[in-house]
């Protein structure tokens, strides 16, 4: 995206409407002052710029705000406030407002965790820019991996770190990154890389299935004095298999029609009316709600239908945790952003008996998120290493490594000049190092 911009501030057009999706992303806040610098060169040429973003810095700079809202999904999609940044913090329903004008602002811990004790020691890491660096992750902490962009953070964390562990503990078959060797893997039994790369490429697959609550629901309808009478099986619930789900559209509630030399369109099934199920599933009701209707409803909707079921209910409340409140049960996971795509990957996770002695891994989890949803996300992660597991995260929102226990700070640039470690320990020894960009930027916001 850079790239593209900056072919286009030296092709020297005018009146032109450029629009630009969260250009921040994977950007140090060093980094953002010269992207803005960028963006305004254009405007000066004449251009107009329509840029979707989160972040502070980007929206401080604008000349006019148009923040929707206020909640997401079913929440959302209304005009809370629209002006220059200082009419917008003026807006009462408007958090972006309140997170501007420093109403709203996530909290610095009170203290940091010391840890388990026991650690991973990363010797020797070479792979890519790395300088042969050694590096200790610290157990039972949230750990934050940070420095400038290209400075070598995916290649310590990804290349190396992850694939190392998923070889040794799991019998992956991964290419692993250069490094002599990593002690103290005694001290874990699993790692997981949370990710924000596509859940599924079927309709079929939605947040009800990848969480394993839809067979839960699927139990409790055929559990009910209707599905009994009629003989219906918990299978016979299933929009993924034949008998009770509509054969006209195989379950999906809609036919995909093939446009020739077009993308494909997607209608509404005229044998179902989009329900998915035949007319005798949908007879059976819990709650008056059917099985399509609970498919329909949003996760906060159905938390209070399957309130006094317990394993459901945890299943439901572990998705409004991580922020998905707003999601329909039955929606695509094709349709999910991939912001969502993660959070809704780290719930499964949650939602699973925990052994405490988990690595979780997350590459930059705050993208697409506003300044709410990621003091959601800061609760799970934190909830995570509670209890006992130790939580590593690839990020620049400096919003996140404010709260971390431990920050291990790479550079000091990017590309050949970085790879080294800058800077490491809690939040406040990094603030106070003179060579980091990282340390800079936290003495601002923990002081």
């Amino acid at each position: 995206q850079r790239i593209r911009l900056a072919s286009q501030i030296g092709s020297g057009l005018t009146g032109v409407l450029y629009l630009l999706d969260e250009p921040t992303i994977g950007l140090h806040p060093r980094d953002n002052r010269r992207l803005l610098t960028a963006l305004q060169d254009l405007k000066t040429m004449g251009n107009t710029l329509v840029v979707v973003e989160h972040d502070r810095d980007t929206l401080e700079e604008a000349d006019h705000v148009i923040d929707i809202g206020p909640g997401a999904g079913g929440d959302g999609g209304q005009l809370v406030a629209s002006g220059t940044p200082v009419a917008v913090q003026k807006s009462k329903k408007s958090m972006t407002g309140a997170y501007l004008g420093g109403k709203f602002h996530i909290q610095v811990p009170a203290k940091r965790r010391r840890g388990s004790g026991e650690s991973l020691r990363l010797l020797g890491a070479r792979q890519h820019n790395l300088k042969d660096i050694d590096v200790e992750f610290r157990l039972g902490q949230l750990i934050c991996v940070t420095g400038v962009s290209g400075s070598g953070k995916s290649s310590l964390v990804e290349d190396i770190l992850h694939n190392s562990l998923s070889v040794q503990l799991h019998r992956a078959e991964r290419s692993v990154g250069d490094h002599d060797q990593i002690l103290g893997l005694e001290h874990i039994d699993k790692v997981i890389n949370i990710d924000q790369s596509p859940i599924g490429h079927s309709p079929r697959s939605t947040p009800a299935t990848v969480m394993g609550v839809f067979d839960l629901i699927r139990q409790l309808y055929a559990e009910l004095p209707d599905a009994k009478v009629r003989g219906h099986a918990a299978g016979r619930f299933s929009f993924n298999k034949p008998g009770g789900r509509c054969e006209a559209c195989g379950g999906l509630g809609q036919k995909c029609i093939e446009m020739h030399f077009l993308p494909d369109v997607w209608v509404e099934c005229d044998g179902c009316a989009g329900r998915r199920y035949t007319s005798g599933i949908l007879q059976v009701r819990f709650r008056s709600h059917s099985i399509a209707d609970v498919l329909d409803m949003n996760v906060e909707t159905s938390l209070a239908v399957f309130e006094n079921v317990p394993r459901i209910r945890h299943c439901l409340q572990t998705l409004a945790d991580v922020g998905l409140g707003y999601m329909s049960l039955g929606q695509s996971s094709t349709t999910l952003s991939g912001g969502e795509a993660q959070r809704l990957k780290l719930a499964a996770e949650l939602a699973r008996p925990s052994t405490g002695r988990t690595l979780y891994i997350l590459d930059e989890p705050t993208t697409g998120l506003h300044v709410t949803d990621v003091e959601k996300l800061l609760a799970v992660m934190h909830r995570l290493v509670d209890g006992g597991n130790t939580v590593v995260v690839v990020e620049h929102n400096m919003e996140v490594v404010k709260t971390a226990d431990y920050v291990i700070d790479l550079g000091p640039e990017g590309g050949d000049a970085g790879g080294r470690i800058v800077a490491k320990g809690t939040p406040e020894q990094v603030a106070r190092s003179k060579k980091s960009h990282t340390g800079r930027i936290l003495a601002e916001l923990i002081q």
